[in-house]
């Protein structure tokens, strides 16, 4: 479980980190009566027989199910080959991303942060340790859920981790995200469905060139990160700092098909934005350089690469129906 969480983390473009998910939200958009008036992340490439792209989101897929209209899980299940960003069943996927999170050997995040910041990081892991049990559901203890077990699955050798990814797992260590522990995402969901319907599945995408790119940070830019996310859950805490956007959010305008809205703008890479008028200029320096280098190999590098090998697929296999389910922010086409 604490792997796939990771993979979780890790995937697509509309992974939303730096919004501390806390603030009430926004209302959530109305269920039509109508199939015909949901709005469709659905994309259809012409040939025959059809292929299509499909926009997924990074949340639980039950809270976003109902308003997928028919035409695409129509699309989903009369599919030959059904595609994801990374491969979220192959085991290598997950031996993969666990080594790719760790320190050389031998090091520990004590030997490499500064002494103040592991004592924040510390201090902060030891309160989310101790909230964790009021943040629990009846529903995920009916389950068999339980807090410690949640906090060893996601936080569980968190000294060994490199600190970028610390920082990852900080942000994912929030009272509405533990919450929806326990519920595939949708991108997981969609994976686990077509396995169950024995259909061939496989990925654009290896851990590797989603992985690396977090680690080529520079040591100075992943303390500069780290500390930023630790001083916003600080605020989040104290009371005096709100994210304005939330999880909430997100799965509104992606339930409403509004995709255009300013909140995919701002979730357009794999890490938080920690861009603000209120830094400093040699900090907002450095924040700038880090979103430039993560626009640069997580949404450009990316993109082409993805492209490159969908075309190829498309190409090599004339005859098959694909259903790409990619991070809908990547699909810039009009839906039909």
């Amino acid at each position: 479980m604490a792997h796939l969480c990771w993979l979780c983390l890790l995937q697509g473009s509309l992974l939303l980190l730096a919004t501390a998910r806390q603030s009430r939200g926004p209302p959530a958009c109305p269920l039509p009566a109508k199939q015909s008036k949901l709005n469709s992340f659905l994309w259809t490439i012409k040939r025959d027989p059809p292929s299509y792209f499909f926009g997924t989101i990074h949340v639980p897929y039950t809270r976003v199910w109902d308003f997928i209209p028919e035409n695409s899980k129509k699309a989903f299940q009369q599919s030959h080959i059904v595609y994801f960003e990374l491969d979220l069943t192959d085991p290598y996927t997950i031996s993969a991303l666990t080594s790719c999170q760790l320190l050389p050997q031998g090091e520990n995040l004590q030997d490499v942060l500064p002494r103040d910041i592991y004592r924040r990081l510390k201090r902060h892991l030891e309160y989310v340790k101790l909230m964790m049990p009021s943040w629990m559901t009846p529903d995920q203890r009916g389950k068999g859920l339980y807090a410690d077990y949640l906090f060893n699955a996601i936080a569980g050798n968190w000294e060994r981790k490199r600190p970028v990814w610390v920082m990852l797992m900080v942000n994912s260590l929030t009272e509405v995200d533990i919450k929806s522990r326990g519920v595939p995402v949708l991108d997981l969901y969609l994976a686990q469905e077509a396995e169950r319907l024995r259909k061939q599945t496989g990925a654009v995408e290896k851990v590797e060139e989603q992985c690396h790119p977090l680690n080529g940070l520079n040591f100075s830019q992943v303390v500069f990160a780290l500390n930023q996310t630790l001083l916003q859950q600080e605020s989040l805490r104290a009371g005096s700092f709100q994210i304005p956007y939330t999880t909430e959010d997100l799965i509104k305008h992606y339930n409403c098909g509004d995709l255009s809205s300013i909140i995919f703008s701002h979730d357009t890479s794999q890490v938080p934005n920690f861009i603000n008028a209120t830094l400093p200029a040699h900090e907002r320096m450095t924040a700038q350089e880090i979103d430039r280098y993560f626009r640069q190999e997580l949404i450009y590098k990316r993109n082409q690469r993805m492209g490159r090998r969908v075309k190829d697929l498309l190409e090599e296999y004339p005859d098959k129906s694909f259903f790409f389910a990619f991070g809908a922010a990547e699909n810039t086409p009009k839906p039909c």
